[in-house]
């Protein structure tokens, strides 16, 4: 017979009372304009025991939505904890998608609640005539603008509440979380992650075979913590006694290099496009030291292999990929060499997308949904499947992702028996020409590692007699010039020549997407529109 002490649920409550009191005088710090604050896992988690009691003076009940408007910093943590300890559901709402994107989230999610850093103010009184479920909004730090109407004060309501909530034994399939896609397609959908899945997920961000979080690092935290959960990170942290730096708005390549030499973290997460600009600012700052970091972890879109290049041999810097999505919590693959590796082929697996991660199943499929080999030259989708993986949107049905219990990811490329992935393509951004697959993201990686090319993206473009044909979108680096000619001529030693683009297009940069990756439809619309001047090679 089974032990009752054994059936007890997984909650992210225990996460954070393991962190508030056995690593109680960790640090989270918090990057101001006027320099840094500081607090401990302990006075965190009792601030955070605070803001419950008030959200539930403000009727806030179990299964309701309370939205955070937030950068990184101690205040949206409290809300990480709160919220979900309590009982309700947490919805990061992110602060760089369009008004009516952002109206959409909040309505569909019925928010009762908003959060919103004073800073961000502006942004959300674009849309406050339109959120008829939010009941209360509580800004954090000084608004006199009057732009919401009546608010209340987060300082206040906090302080006028005594520390010592009373966490409640809640089911660990409940929901916990809600984050949205990005909605680069559409209107974003939502993801719920409940307490179980979170749990789950922090352990697996402990192990040595993914990103090996543990109470000798300090973490800079840059991924958004509107990002499907900054990863994770915020939760892991208070398990494995981690310190968190938060960054808030200073996310640029010159304040990053402050940070690190400052408050040496040991390791840092972001999208590949801010580590390319602190290459950038590290080429002209003399005072750089990178010597605190053992890792850089960077996810969200491919890692060019001239980015992992650039930071093991100038700083010494093991740079790791990780791959996930929204979807999968978002941790499913980290690109780790496997153990025995000779130092001279150790990149061959850190430019791959990673390994799949325990606790995890991952697979390829043909477009009838046959399983095909993972010998690492067939091509198919990857599908994904496990405890922190969803298996469903909220409140949108959508049957064609999901399917025999496995989560279709909209990931083209390769697996091999050892569990790595290589992704030569989301579908959506697939090349077809003449009926063969040219990989966007192998090209634009390539052509990163030329010397005078800050960034590149590649999308397909109409093409009377292929169908489709690369469009190279390049971003020259400051001061550098360089010729369509020279830079296929680049390419042509590295790629199959078929692959080769004919049109070009140098710009000043390169859309982004709310949450930094390259954003590929603005691009076509702006080709198809006649907006980029486009040079033809023969």
């Amino acid at each position: 017979m089974q032990s009752t002490m054994q059936n007890g649920p997984l909650l992210i409550s225990g996460l954070i009372r393991h962190g508030q009191y056995i690593y109680a005088d960790k640090k989270i710090f918090t990057v101001t304009p006027d320099g840094v604050e500081e607090a401990t896992f302990f006075q965190v988690a009792r601030r955070a025991e605070q803001l419950a009691q008030a959200l539930v003076d403000l009727g806030v009940a179990p299964g309701e939505r309370v939205a955070t408007f937030m950068w990184n910093n101690q205040t949206h943590m409290e809300a990480y904890i709160a919220v979900p300890c309590m009982g309700a559901v947490l919805h990061t709402l992110n602060i760089r998608l369009f008004p009516e994107q952002l109206a959409y989230i909040i309505n569909h999610a019925e928010d009762k609640v908003i959060i919103v850093d004073s800073s961000l103010v502006p942004l959300l009184a674009k849309i406050v005539d339109q959120m008829p479920s939010v009941e209360h909004i509580i800004v954090h730090g000084s608004d006199t603008s009057g732009m919401l109407g009546d608010t209340l004060d987060y300082e206040e309501l906090v302080s006028a509440q005594r520390p010592g909530f009373a966490w409640p034994e809640l089911d660990e399939r409940s929901a916990a979380i809600m984050c949205y896609t990005s909605g680069t397609t559409g209107n974003p959908k939502g993801i719920v992650y409940s307490h179980r899945s979170m749990w789950l997920h922090s352990m697996a961000s402990m192990t040595a075979n993914s990103i090996g979080l543990c109470e000798r690092d300090r973490c800079l935290l840059i991924v958004p913590m509107f990002h499907v959960n900054a990863w994770g990170v915020g939760y892991t942290a208070f398990f494995a006694g981690t310190e968190l730096i938060m960054p808030q708005m200073f996310l640029q390549g010159e304040p990053i290099i402050k940070m690190i030499r400052e408050l040496r973290p040991t390791i840092s997460l972001g999208v590949p496009t801010i580590w390319n600009d602190v290459l950038r600012a590290a080429e002209h700052d003399a005072t750089c030291d990178f010597s605190s970091l053992r890792a850089l972890l960077a996810g969200g879109s491919a890692v060019p292999r001239v980015m992992i290049e650039a930071f093991r041999d100038r700083y010494g810097i093991d740079m790791i990929q990780g791959w996930g999505m929204t979807e999968t919590s978002p941790l499913a693959a980290v690109s780790i060499p496997p153990a025995g590796t000779p130092d001279d082929q150790k990149i061959d697996f850190r430019v791959k997308a990673g390994r799949v991660v325990a606790g995890v199943e991952l697979r390829i499929t043909d477009d009838h949904g046959t399983v095909l080999a993972t010998d690492g030259t067939t091509v198919g989708e990857f599908e994904i499947r496990g405890p922190w993986i969803t298996g469903s949107y909220f409140g949108v049905d959508d049957p064609d992702k999901f399917h025999d219990g496995w989560l279709r990811t909209g990931d083209i490329g390769t697996l091999d028996e050892l569990g790595f992935m290589v992704v030569s393509d989301r579908t959506k951004d697939v090349i077809k020409s003449g009926g063969e697959w040219i990989s966007s993201v192998e090209l634009e990686s390539t052509m990163m590692a030329h010397p005078k090319v800050f960034e590149s993206a590649v999308v397909a473009v109409p093409d009377e007699r292929w169908q489709e044909r690369p469009l190279c979108c390049v971003v020259l680096k400051p001061g550098a010039s360089a010729s369509a000619d020279e830079l296929r001529a680049f390419l042509a030693e590295r790629v199959a020549k078929w692959w080769l683009p004919e049109r070009w297009t140098f710009v000043e940069s390169i859309p982004k997407t709310s949450v930094g990756k390259f954003d590929k439809k603005v691009l076509r619309a702006q080709y198809a529109d006649g907006a980029l001047d486009i040079v033809v090679l023969a």
